[in-house]
């Protein structure tokens, strides 16, 4: 019911957008070379529909593109208009930026060799993003007017009195975008005489479930949200409802706070599975995270490998002990690998005690001044310039860009039984940095905080979110008043 109520309502959106688009398009060619030339003659007179006009039309598949990138076909619409139209705003930006690179890059082919007029970018951004607002929410204003008015209403009832009925009928209520109105509940228990539940009228209990949806023919679904300790008395209550013509639709009775990953049902041979904890990062989004990361890591040492080979002679310099510091850590699915860092302290059996004084529990965090840190290893740790041999671990696909920090396997054991859902961090490769490390979590910080920050991660991984993390890595991640 409310997949197909949004596969209807996005199909709508996107052919209107379209629209729009190819509209906004065609008035920036009539505004620029007529309405406006008076103002801004066009340089030339050699113009037309066809090679002025037409090419800007490709924006539409650009555009659309853009929009399910900022998000503006997302099922939830629960957000006010300001959150829809900064979304329009970037999508347009965005769109018209790939417009120009595209048309500047395949001009030969597509506008004979010619530019297209600034002013006529210009005139299509306005107008494709003024068009865009208004029929946005103008789309808006009309829902709510015609579900004010019990139009488009889909009037449905909650089997369940309990916290997750309640929790359903909070949820319906903000979603008002679905236009699922909850009419009624239905009691848990087999008799009730109970009459109100969160506001909402009580129709009877289980015992009058034949009864209350015989006399209220326009419900057309029915939530059943029973508690956890009623799940036997299911397939009963499933067999009731055959006898209706009404959707059916099942709440589990699990709560948020146990489910670290989003939850997601899937089918196999027709057998459903709920999958209630698995790594985010599957199919296409482990060939692009995999992508980004050969990119970016041969990028990065294309840049820094002329300073790590100045790094490397430094060190070398000074003292005894090997260049790059190799440390025992853990990534995706507990494998274990070699990390790789540049040496920062007097001799290896410094490095060796800091470890095994962390395995023991004992603060192992360096202090400001640390006697057994070098001068060349307290600039590199200023500015984490410790971490580049890590840029192999990535290439070698040991660890990824973006990513939880890895940790050493004594402390995983350690945490795994201290801190609850720790392992949740595994789900993913570990990471040259972090959500939590350009939130200024590094170094002598709270586990807990930064536990917090590596678990949303892991939620709400996306290609975007680490682009993201990588950016503020420019301006955060390096500097930082813990890293000594």
């Amino acid at each position: 019911m409310l997949k197909e109520q949004h596969r209807f309502f996005r199909s709508v959106l996107i052919a209107c957008d379209t629209m729009l688009v190819v509209a906004a398009s065609v008035l920036a060619y009539y505004a620029r070379f007529y309405w406006f030339a008076d103002v801004i003659p066009p340089q030339g007179s050699s113009f037309s529909y066809q090679s002025h006009a037409i090419p800007v039309m490709i924006a539409a598949p650009i555009m659309l593109l853009a929009m399910l990138w900022t998000g503006l076909y997302q099922p939830r619409r629960d957000q006010r208009f300001h959150a829809e139209a900064w979304a329009i705003i970037k999508a347009v930006i965005v769109g018209v930026a790939l417009l120009i690179t595209l048309l500047t890059v395949f001009r030969r082919f597509l506008l004979d060799g010619r530019n297209l007029s600034t002013v006529q970018y210009a005139l299509f951004a306005v107008q494709c993003g003024m068009l865009l607002l208004v029929w946005r929410y103008a789309f808006r204003v009309m829902l709510r007017t015609l579900r004010s008015r019990g139009w488009n209403l889909r009037r449905v009832a909650i089997v369940g009195t309990g916290r997750l009925g309640q929790v359903v009928l909070h949820t319906l209520r903000r979603n008002t975008w679905t236009g699922i109105h909850p009419s009624f509940f239905i009691s848990h228990h087999g008799e009730t005489s109970r009459r109100r539940c969160a506001g909402v009228p009580v129709a009877g209990g289980l015992d009058d479930l034949e009864r209350v949806l015989d006399e209220n023919e326009d419900i057309s679904g029915v939530f059943i949200a029973l508690p956890g300790k009623m799940a036997a008395t299911m397939p009963e209550l499933l067999m009731r409802l055959e006898r209706y013509s009404v959707d059916v639709r099942m709440v589990p009775d699990m709560n948020p706070k146990y489910l670290p990953v989003n939850m997601a049902v899937s089918e196999l041979d027709g057998m459903p599975v709920l999958s209630v904890r698995e790594s985010p990062l599957s199919g296409w989004g482990r060939v692009a995270k995999r992508a980004l990361d050969i990119a970016g890591g041969a990028a990065a040492l294309a840049i820094f490998g002329v300073p790590m080979l100045i790094i490397a002679a430094l060190v070398r310099l000074s003292g005894p002990g090997p260049v790059i510091f190799r440390q025992e850590r853990m990534t995706v699915n507990g494998q274990r690998f070699n990390l790789f860092k540049f040496r920062t302290m007097t001799h290896v059996d410094a490095e060796q005690q800091q470890l095994r004084d962390a395995g023991r529990g004992t603060d192992a965090w360096t202090k400001p001044d640390d006697p057994r840190i070098t001068r060349v290893g307290a600039v590199l740790r200023r500015f984490s310039l410790d971490e580049l041999p890590q840029l192999f671990n990535v290439l070698l696909g040991e660890m990824s860009l973006v990513g939880p920090r890895p940790e050493r396997p004594e402390l995983i054991d350690q945490f795994r039984q201290d801190w609850r859902g720790y392992m949740l961090r595994q789900n993913v490769k570990a990471g040259m940095t972090g959500w939590a490390q350009v939130n200024g979590l590094r170094g002598d910080t709270s586990l807990r905080k930064r536990l917090q920050y590596d678990l949303f991660y892991v939620r709400n991984w996306s290609l975007r979110f680490d682009l993201r993390i990588l950016w503020l890595t420019i301006f955060r991640g390096f500097v930082h008043r813990n890293a000594y």
